[in-house]
């Protein structure tokens, strides 16, 4: 069957079985999650099937976090890496789910973000994800969607957050908002409301990025993140350095807009560490771990708490698991709960690569899936390229 004769057939089956393929700024692994899908747009049903984070191996997501600084030979190689990596992450839930790779109608990947340059004074806007698509599709045998920020972004738009579209189809409620605060290695939000004209997205700023890299110095690379925020409970929390860190220009801009390791990265971190004076490495990760939960908090009072009545935020990502960081964001956000998407039937840690199924699906009947109100493109526009 020719390619496009293939599409057309899957496009008009009552029912998809959608593979999403993510990974995240923390560079962790491949998320990926299966899920049955009827319809598409807001008559489109979801049924999550299985789904797994495969793990970066150690050397790997090493060679991933210096790609945003590395040469262009190596971000050429490491295309074609991680494109085999996400195929292997995919045809693995595949197996492990009990399916064949023929019964898998499409994929959806996002690939790796290695630079984020939405806007700024003299640069052209930009963005760039590796783990080539072409790889996973001949890998696979199945169709790929995927470099889906581009679009948006050629588009005027910042190119993130992605999800606020399908968190919209996904977690409407009648009468009532519902903020889903996402902390993976940056922290974003989504409010969404009954009506898709009034959903508010954009990123809170940074979430588990800075944290996991002081707890790599800390632990000297034998720990990857804060355990249950074991190591953040032994230290003191430094009110100056905290308000200082909330004091960043970038947290009083207006959505839209989004951020990366660009500017809360390793770099951010060393300059922290490099100022810390008498305070102990322990002293450092409490003092971050309490200010990207106030960080959270500052831009719901700013830009989500004057717009809308927050009756429930629900959290997904790592920073779930850190229990010293959702202690201090239930204490923030007092009295309004603070629970895990679990609670409404989303796995916490596979949001995202569930997000990424949806949008293929909607690529593949060519509805537009970005929110300008989100990004801030001058309209609608359908994101992802097709691998067939």
């Amino acid at each position: 069957m020719k390619p496009l004769d293939r599409l057309i057939a899957i496009r008009g089956k009552e029912e998809r079985l959608v593979l999403g393929l993510s990974s995240g700024t923390s560079a962790d692994g491949v998320d990926a999650a299966l899920v049955r899908i009827r319809g598409s747009g807001t008559e489109i049903s979801v049924e999550f099937v299985a789904g797994r984070t495969y793990p970066y191996e150690p050397p790997l997501r090493e060679a991933v976090l210096r790609l945003a600084e590395g040469h262009t030979a190596e971000v050429c190689r490491m295309n074609f890496v991680l494109g085999e990596v996400f195929a292997s992450a995919a045809l693995a839930l595949v197996r492990e789910a009990g399916f064949r790779r023929e019964e898998i109608d499409l994929i959806g990947s996002h690939g790796q973000t290695i630079c984020h340059l939405p806007r700024g004074p003299r640069t052209t806007p930009s963005t760039l994800q590796v783990g080539e698509p072409d790889v996973i599709a001949e890998s696979t045998g199945v169709p790929v969607v995927s470099d889906f920020r581009t679009r948006d972004v050629a588009a005027g738009g910042e190119g993130a957050p992605l999800v606020p579209y399908v968190d919209y189809l996904l977690f409407r409620r009648d009468g009532r908002a519902v903020a889903l605060q996402n902390i993976g290695g940056i922290a974003n939000v989504t409010v969404v409301t009954p009506e898709f004209d009034d959903l508010i997205a954009f990123d809170t700023g940074p979430g588990n990025m800075p944290l996991d890299h002081v707890t790599g110095i800390l632990t000297r690379g034998r720990e990857r993140f804060d355990r249950g925020g074991k190591l953040a409970a032994r230290g003191r929390i430094d009110e100056s350095l905290a308000e200082r860190l909330l004091a960043d220009p970038w947290f009083a801009l207006p959505p839209p807009k989004s951020t990366g390791r660009e500017r809360f990265g390793e770099r951010w971190v060393m300059r922290i560490l490099e100022g810390k004076g008498n305070l102990s490495i322990h002293d450092i990760l409490a003092t971050l771990t309490v200010f990207v939960a106030r960080s959270i908090h500052r831009a719901y009072e700013d830009f989500v708490f004057p717009r809308a009545e927050i009756r429930e935020i629900l959290v997904s990502g790592g920073g779930l698991r850190n229990l010293a960081l959702m202690a201090h964001l239930r204490r923030l956000f007092h009295p309004i709960p603070v629970r895990s998407t679990a609670e409404a039937g989303v796995d916490p840690d596979l949001r995202e690569a569930v997000a990424f199924a949806v949008l293929a699906n909607e690529t593949l009947f060519g509805n537009p899936n970005n929110v300008p109100l989100a990004t801030g493109a001058r309209w609608p526009v359908v994101l992802g390229k097709l691998s067939p």
